[in-house]
Parts: structure tokens; sequence; C-alpha cells
């Protein structure tokens, strides 16, 4: 998988700048911040989700594995 250096990230900022102007680029680097930091709560919580499902299906097998014991 190719990485992305600096020198990748300093063209691709350069060319938003011009595209859309220095005095919309901050205003889109919020917006895309907001974004990136959504997308990140809502991995976040569905990788807890299923970490919660796999603790509770490991609870739920011991559970049975000393019913059966008995």
């Amino acid at each position: 998988m190719p990485t992305i250096g600096w020198f990748e990230i300093l063209i691709i900022v350069a060319i938003a700048i011009i595209v859309l102007g220095p005095k919309d680029f901050p205003i889109m680097l919020k917006k895309a911040g907001s974004w990136i930091g959504s997308a990140k709560k809502y991995i976040n919580n569905i990788q807890n989700e299923v970490s919660n499902i796999d603790i509770e299906d490991n609870q739920i097998e011991k559970k049975e594995e000393k019913k059966d014991d008995s």
C-alpha cells in the first residue's frame, strides 16, 4: 500500500489553496476536520460494540460450560 509523505501532502495543500483560495481554505480545513472526527467517533463506536458482543459471547459460553460440567 503506498504511503503519503510530507512532500505529497505539501503538494495537495498547495493545490487546495490555489483552487479554493486562501480565504476559503481554513473553512474547508475545519469542515474536513469535523468530518474526520465524526468518522473516527463512528468507527470507534462500532469497534466498541463488536468487542462488547465478543465479551458477552465469551461469558455465555463459560456459563454453558459450567452448566454442562455440573
